[in-house]
């Protein structure tokens, strides 16, 4: 009801104005009070996990009921062929996109009734260009506070992707190998040497270790830069000295991601791709 016509015309996301809707359906036959508030909380709170599942038992099932009939959670304990014989007498349609592509259509309409604090607000800002709807960062970020990251991710960020390698070259020759590892995701790739392939913080931090003990220096010169979004592929001319007699010279293939605190960092870091 909240997705219908008549739910559009409101200003609140579709699970509250089904909820008025229906309440005023019943108010409007006689239905008492208290018997309108348990219909409404079933409305307004069906897609509210950890709190429906508190209000009552009529309002938990209708959570479970319409979870499981949207995202299939728990669909294991139905009783066997009960699912076939609904959908013999009532045909999916195929119920759960369609449900999402009103939701879709009613946010980009009225963003108002698409917090994006909300699995609606999720919804829509993949339909929409990227940075034109808030993330929570960003909304953090807006709030006026002045919050930072705290912990390992309070280091200074590469706020581009070109900046990314300046740091790199910076942190290598102060021989700091945590500031090194923040260049990386936790699940990051790296190839330190050919044939050697690195995945993960650790392995990426005692692989830094080495390069510091070393004294290894490394010049990084932009070659190319691809960026979509918040991801970017990058190309540098890497020059690695300290390690050997000679230079190694490499032409390096990066994949770097915007990170949902801001700042970029590798998730894919080979000098010797190809």
């Amino acid at each position: 009801m909240g997705l219908s016509e008549e739910g559009s015309n409101g200003d609140e996301r579709f699970e509250v104005e089904g909820a008025d809707l229906a309440a005023a359906f019943l108010r409007e036959h006689g239905v008492e009070e208290e018997r309108i508030a348990v219909a409404w909380d079933a409305i307004a709170l069906h897609t509210t996990e950890g709190i429906a599942p508190r209000k009552g038992t009529e309002v938990a099932l209708a959570h479970l009921g319409i979870a499981t009939d949207i995202l299939g959670i728990q669909r294991e304990s139905l009783p066997a062929g009960l699912a076939d014989e609904v959908h013999a007498l009532l045909p999916r349609q195929d119920l759960a996109h369609g449900f999402s592509d009103l939701i879709i259509t009613q946010g980009v309409a009225k963003p108002q009734k698409a917090s994006p604090t909300t699995f609606i607000g999720d919804l829509v800002r993949r339909h929409l260009p990227y940075g034109a709807y808030p993330t929570w960062y960003g909304l953090i970020d807006a709030a006026g506070w002045g919050d930072k990251p705290v912990g390992v991710t309070a280091r200074r960020r590469a706020e581009t992707p070109q900046q990314l390698g300046a740091m790199y070259m910076e942190y290598l020759e102060a021989g700091d190998v945590e500031g090194l590892v923040s260049l990386y995701e936790p699940n990051a790739h790296f190839v330190p040497t050919p044939g050697t392939h690195l995945v993960g913080t650790d392995a990426i931090r005692q692989a830094m270790q080495q390069m510091v003990d070393s004294g290894a220096r490394l010049k990084l010169e932009l070659r190319e830069i691809r960026q979509v979004d918040d991801v970017a592929l990058v190309s540098n001319t890497a020059t690695l000295t300290g390690v050997g007699p000679e230079p190694v010279v490499s032409t390096t293939t990066e994949i770097l991601r915007r990170q949902p605190g801001g700042g970029w960092v590798h998730v894919v870091d080979d000098p010797f791709f190809g």
